[in-house]
């Protein structure tokens, strides 16, 4: 009978590891995708604006009143004065349609770096699509907002293909939210926009920064992060054994901080047990 030896079970035992994908290193100076900034806190997007890797901004009304804006108008027309040249999506407000148009116009007066959001239906679930053919025809450039479906997509490419330069907004992060992956429908959506030079897909409400990644490994123009997530472009490359030990001590110091403490005692055998 043969004798298997101890170095052979041990090899066999252990598996062998492809470190090779944690030593990946992603290139940011590399990306061909377009970095948007989202959100409405004046201070935050002054910051991004002194960001060369950060090309335009996007805000919303959730956004203006998270950060506390109560003028609207005012608002808008002080960060337009103190970004000029950088495009910047601001969204209407109105539910009726033809309200929402007249808003949409005035908002485009405001400046040439003005890009103004639609979303895809209002309240009701009734479809925008006249009011965008309208603003396209009247060479407004629309950010068309809020699109979680293909269809939607491809009804936004039918009314502003023929238009002013314009974007289409799919949120992404919100699919994945549902526990969809959103990268395929991503894709497809790029697909759609293919056609019309005019237009540019937006990666709308990512989760973290690999979506930047994704997003601009399946050709999608653009990509909107909020400043959470955009202050994370620092870490890219960072070493993941020297990111391990921060995080430990990070918890150790936390735990140092907070005053915890558990007190051992011997048990009836004389081994330790905690409080």
């Amino acid at each position: 009978m043969t004798t298997l030896s101890a170095d052979f079970l041990q090899k066999k035992r252990a598996p062998s590891v492809d470190t090779s994908i944690e030593n990946y290193t992603p290139d940011p100076s590399r990306l061909k995708i377009k970095i948007y900034s989202d959100g409405a806190d004046k201070a935050a997007m002054l910051e991004m604006y002194a960001n060369p890797l950060v090309s335009g901004f996007t805000t919303n009304p959730t956004h203006m009143r998270k950060s506390g804006v109560t003028n609207y108008r005012a608002f808008a027309k002080e960060v337009l004065g103190l970004i000029p040249d950088r495009p910047i999506s601001f969204e209407v407000f109105a539910d009726d349609f033809t309200e929402m148009e007249d808003q949409a116009l005035e908002i485009a007066s405001w400046g040439r770096n003005v890009i103004v959001k639609i979303p895809i239906t209002n309240t009701r679930g009734q479809s925008s699509d006249p009011v965008l053919r309208r603003l396209a025809a009247a060479g407004v450039q629309v950010n068309v907002t809020a699109l979680l479906t293909l269809s939607q997509v491809q009804r936004a490419t039918e009314c502003l293909g023929a238009g002013p330069p314009c974007k289409v907004s799919v949120f992404a992060g919100r699919i994945a939210d549902t526990g969809r992956d959103p990268v395929p429908m991503m894709a497809a959506a790029v697909d759609l926009l293919r056609p019309y030079p005019n237009l540019e897909l937006i990666w709308a409400s990512p989760r973290e920064l690999l979506n930047v990644f994704q997003a601009d490994a399946i050709g999608c123009h653009i990509i909107t992060a909020t400043t959470d997530i955009l202050k994370k472009l620092n870490l890219i490359g960072k070493d993941l054994s020297g990111y391990s030990l921060e995080t430990v001590k990070m918890f150790y110091d936390d735990a140092q901080k907070a005053g915890y403490h558990l007190l051992p005692h011997r048990d009836i055998d004389g081994g330790f047990a905690a409080d």
